[in-house]
């Protein structure tokens, strides 16, 4: 993959690329004096960098399920295993799961296998191996999958996937899951996705042949968290008595994110994602997605407005009504996190969105003016953090620890933000999250905010590591990156039938919408894990 090479070759862990820095700021002072055009508006560059103080939050704790066997290899049954065999605590931003057991796993009885790699790639001796190594992995974590799949067969071709899927569904009652083998970089996850997610409704977990050809326990427990989240499972949870206040009443946290086609194709459409918590752990998650006007159809100042979600009221409504069925709580309190805003456009969508949000509680009910915390994510910045002890810096790529936050010296004089870099790097240097708190009803202290931002860090179901942005904007980006693949339109598409090519060409907004549209039997599961 280009994209991975480029990167493992441009990374520099961050010791060297503090070194870079300081080199070229020293050598360039040092050749000719000072930049005339910075010494004519007053600007002076110090040689040293400037020292701010950060601390480093505590990690939370995570629960795991208490059907775990002890030591002595008996199973505990009821719950009654040792404290430290169900709880898991993050070093450096990264656990361990194994001799433990998911909070809430699902029982897999009727699934299903479709190979779309050649038969001499993958032989039928390596895929019979490959699903007798993922029941095994699947029954320690506690997921077990009863039985070999109902069905076993090759497939080719992007155009055979719906035709299969149908018959499946036809055919085998109460099927939960397909497992798609790929040989690589294919069309067929497009439509894949296309046919589970949004014309069938069947969960779908695609899995790269490489992969089954050579299983590895990691991969396999890898797929295990998203097959159980996406069947409706609970991974694990963050341990109650250690989380913020905020949590005494019923809350619920959003994620929002645009994402726009690339520059040059003006006829694809925005996209706009919005997701969910679905209880009060949290931990499950639905989404809500809409395709926005591109923008070649927008006015000058449409276009200045085009990074805000404008079927946005309805949005929330949705997730308000989807969380209280799901709870049987309507919740006091709504925080949400907007990823992909930059400073210039804080006001103008600020003001856009938080109504937008006001009108979805008030077109539910009229009295109903839950607190709302809006907080913009920004991970688009050139600001870096080093470690001024060299003995403080963690891992090969030596970066700062994961639970580093700044909010003193190189945030805003008087405005809500701070720095968190709540991920383990590894590799090249981190980059800090850069969190701007634009709306508070709720009067979070700075260190109750910082902290639950970090925890929430942690909830991220696709691994057993913190991640550099909160579990719900990262899944806002996920569902919106999902939702080019449902535009991926066969007939107008080149064969190459990755997400960028060729898209909704030629297709009206009505077709558009209807392609995002997720199906109802999928609507309320977690099926962008």
């Amino acid at each position: 993959n280009q994209t991975s090479t480029m990167i493992k070759a441009t990374a520099r862990s961050a010791p060297d690329r503090q070194e870079e820095i300081s080199r070229l700021v020293k050598s360039n002072s040092m050749v000719g004096g000072p930049d005339p055009y910075l010494k004519e508006f007053g600007i002076v560059v110090h040689n040293d960098m400037t020292e701010v103080t950060g601390r480093v939050l505590p990690a939370p704790m995570l629960q795991y399920g208490g059907r775990v066997s002890t030591d002595t290899g008996r199973d505990c049954g009821r719950g009654l295993s040792p404290q430290n065999k169900t709880v898991a605590t993050p070093n450096q931003g990264v656990w361990d799961m194994r001799g433990k057991q998911f909070y809430a796993g699902i029982e897999i009885k009727v699934w299903a296998v479709a190979c779309f790699a050649p038969q001499k790639q993958c032989r039928e001796d390596l895929l019979k191996s490959f699903t007798d190594q993922l029941r095994k992995i699947s029954k320690d974590a506690g997921m077990p999958i009863q039985g070999q799949p109902c069905f076993c067969k090759y497939a080719q071709g992007a155009d055979s996937v719906e035709p299969m899927f149908k018959h499946l569904k036809m055919s085998y009652v109460g099927l939960q899951l397909i497992v798609v083998i790929l040989p690589g970089k294919t069309p067929v996850y497009a439509e894949v996705k296309r046919v589970g997610d949004t014309l069938l409704g069947m969960a779908t977990q695609c899995v790269q042949v490489k992969n089954v050809v050579k299983t590895s326990p990691q991969t396999l427990s890898n797929l295990c968290l998203k097959i159980n989240a996406k069947l409706g499972g609970i991974n694990n949870v963050l341990v109650p008595h250690q989380r913020p206040s905020v949590f005494q009443q019923p809350v619920i946290f959003l994620g929002a994110d645009v994402t726009h086609p690339p520059a040059g194709d003006g006829k694809k459409p925005s996209i706009a994602a919005v997701v969910g918590s679905m209880d009060g752990h949290p931990s499950r998650y639905c989404a809500t997605v809409r395709v926005q006007t591109s923008r070649q159809d927008m006015s000058q100042e449409q276009l200045f407005s085009q990074e805000v979600i404008q079927d946005l009221t309805n949005m929330v409504r949705e997730l308000l009504i989807q969380f209280y069925k799901s709870t049987r709580y309507k919740p006091t309190r709504i925080i949400f996190y907007r990823d992909g805003v930059s400073e210039g456009q804080f006001r103008q969508v600020l003001y856009y969105e938080l109504l937008a949000i006001r009108e979805a509680c008030i077109s539910l009910e009229k009295e109903y003016q839950p607190g709302i915390t809006y907080i913009v994510v920004q991970k688009r910045h050139h600001t870096r953090l080093f470690c001024a002890d060299r003995n403080e810096r963690v891992g090969r790529s030596g970066n700062i620890p994961a639970g580093t936050t700044v909010d003193t010296d190189i945030t805003h004089p008087y405005e809500f933000d701070f720095y968190l870099c709540s991920h383990a790097g590894i590799q090249g240097t981190s980059r800090p999250s850069h969190y701007h708190v634009l709306w508070d009803d709720n009067c979070f202290t700075a260190d109750e905010f910082q902290l639950l931002t970090y925890q929430l860090c942690h909830t991220y179901v696709r691994c057993t590591r913190s991640v550099s942005i909160p579990a719900p904007a990262y899944y806002a980006h996920l569902v919106a990156f999902r939702a080019r693949y449902h535009l991926v339109d066969k007939e107008h598409d080149s064969a190459e039938g990755s997400h960028v090519s060729g898209q909704s060409n030629g297709r009206d907004p009505q077709a558009l919408a209807k392609a995002v549209q997720i199906h109802h039997d999928t609507l309320r599961t977690m099926y962008f894990a």
